[in-house]
């Protein structure tokens, strides 16, 4: 399916830095990006790091000291 997405000059900006960053066609990074989203992995990740976080937070404590 074929779709139009419209961004800013600042998130084109970034999106082409990135892309260029990464030897890949901006399409490739941004479909990357949507389907990182659309998995729920940012909440996965913010699941298990609040895990470990609260897990260990004895050992932590101590080494942050």
């Amino acid at each position: 399916m074929a779709m139009n997405l419209r961004l800013t000059e600042d998130e084109t900006t970034a999106l082409r830095a990135r892309a260029e960053q990464e030897g890949r066609s901006m399409q490739e990074v941004a479909r990357a990006a949507i389907a990182q989203y659309v998995t729920g992995r940012p909440q996965r990740l913010q699941s298990a790091i609040d895990r470990v976080r609260t897990e260990d937070n004895e050992l932590l404590d101590r080494l942050s000291k």
